[in-house]
């Protein structure tokens, strides 16, 4: 390589404001350490800005921009989370190491230790034999192969499903069914703090913005219905109800024991659509509901109140805010993003004003309630915020490796099935003191 002016760093921001605030922090960095280099500038990039189309955060609709824009004079495009630090001297001599007439990708390298459903149980006789590089180390595709998969693209449009893991449906289309390119793993791209052999470092998806919200000020509805009093409210008892201070139970059925509240809206097998909106219409209309944030979960959610209450300091409760674990639908073709309802959906008093007065609704009482909110949120401009330490499945349904880099900073699973809920909590969401990175860290 020649130097930094052959790379295109990809900051993969987001819309909503404290986020942008992180990315262009990040990119002032990174063109300040350039500077200080006495080289060219590379181009650095915030994803979210590249074309105002909101589903470019799933990369493949963001490509062919990217390699139209600088493929003839980049050598690599580099992707990098909000919170991914870079030593861009270590990263050119790394980079060497590979021919940049090739196709390469390169990341640090996960792989799942059982079949995921998350993944839909993809290398099922295998799962390890499978890489996808970890997000919050970077990664990064040569010039070649981002053309490859731009006129890739371009000659079969993209398929009109879900995005559910980023970089693992991103790997699967890069190997192409075995004809393409799968992942080699570089280990200098790191997740964890600087060191002399890293090339990336990774401070935490749970950054510290001063004092956490208010319990007061985080309003809990929790849907149930009455075949579940008997197990699951028990769990939410048992676990993280004790640290709500407003927190309400909606079912089907009234039981005062709970107790819980029915809205009218009669019991569905699937989506709840119609009851989740009666949720956010009580929100709004309930004097006693008066809180700036509302948490929307199942009765089989797992949460920890004390990190999201931290996690929300970070956040302005006046702007719209929709915040969960995102996943989208059709975002190759002018889809949207939503929240995933399972591992818990967060949404501002701001975010549910605009969302109802907009008359943005449900086709049925049993649609995807999630579903149905991304799409409303996105027709009104709302940006869906992504976190990824809330999670729609349980911790067997992700890599080892990644549980363990987050340890002390999850902030929900989803799902009692073959597993001891109990024990999850405990072990990955009871709420223990720890350091947590500052602003200044950085």
């Amino acid at each position: 390589m020649k130097g930094l002016e052959e790379l295109v760093l990809v900051i993969q921001s987001q819309g909503n404001s404290y986020h942008v605030r992180r990315a262009e922090q990040r990119r002032a960095e990174l063109l300040q350490q350039a500077a200080h280099l006495g080289q060219e500038t590379p181009v650095v990039l915030l994803l979210h800005q590249l074309s105002g189309y909101h589903g470019d955060w799933s990369i493949l609709p963001a490509l062919q921009r990217l390699h139209l824009s600088f493929g003839q004079s980049a050598s690599w495009f580099v992707f990098l989370e909000e919170e991914t630090g870079v030593e861009l001297s270590n990263l050119l001599q790394v980079l060497s190491r590979y021919s940049a007439q090739r196709d390469w990708f390169l990341g640090k390298r996960l792989h799942d230790d059982e079949a995921s459903i998350i993944h839909h149980y993809a290398f099922s006789e295998d799962p390890a034999s499978f890489g996808y590089p970890d997000p919050a180390a970077g990664w990064a595709i040569s010039t070649p192969l981002a053309h490859r998969l731009a006129e890739r693209i371009s000659d079969e449009p993209l398929k009109s499903d879900f995005t559910i893991d980023l970089t693992h449906e991103l790997a699967l289309f890069i190997w192409q069914e075995g004809k393409g390119s799968h992942l080699t793993e570089v280990p200098e791209f790191c997740t964890q703090q600087p060191g002399e052999q890293c090339v990336t470092s990774f401070t935490g998806y749970l950054p510290h913005c001063g004092e956490p919200e208010k319990k007061e000020n985080l309003f809990i509805a929790v849907k149930t219905c009455h075949k579940f009093h008997a197990d699951r409210v028990p769990v939410v008892k048992a676990t993280w109800e004790k640290d709500a201070a407003r927190l309400e139970y909606y079912s089907d059925v009234i039981d005062h024991n709970i107790p819980t509240i029915h809205l009218g809206i009669p019991n569905t097998e699937r989506g709840h659509c119609g009851k989740t909106f009666a949720i956010l219409r009580r929100f709004l209309s309930d004097p006693l509901q008066q809180a700036d944030w509302l948490l929307v979960v199942d009765d089989d959610t797992l949460i920890s109140l004390p990190r999201l209450r931290r996690l929300l300091a970070c956040y302005d409760p006046t702007e719209p805010v929709s915040l969960g674990e995102r996943y989208g639908y059709g975002l190759g073709q002018d889809g949207y993003s939503y929240t995933t309802g399972g591992g818990g959906m967060v949404l501002s008093r701001a975010a549910v004003s605009k969302l109802l007065s907009s008359g943005c609704g449900c086709h049925s009482d049993d649609s995807p309630d999630d579903m149905v909110l991304g799409m409303c949120l996105t027709w009104l401009g709302v940006p869906v915020t992504h976190n990824p330490l809330f999670h729609q499945a349980r911790p067997e349904d992700y890599p080892r490796a990644l549980l363990s880099q987050h340890q002390d900073q999850h902030l929900s699973f989803h799902k009692h099935w073959n597993t001891d809920p109990l024990k999850v909590y405990m072990h990955w969401l009871h709420h223990t003191p720890a350091h947590t990175h500052t602003h200044d860290d950085f």
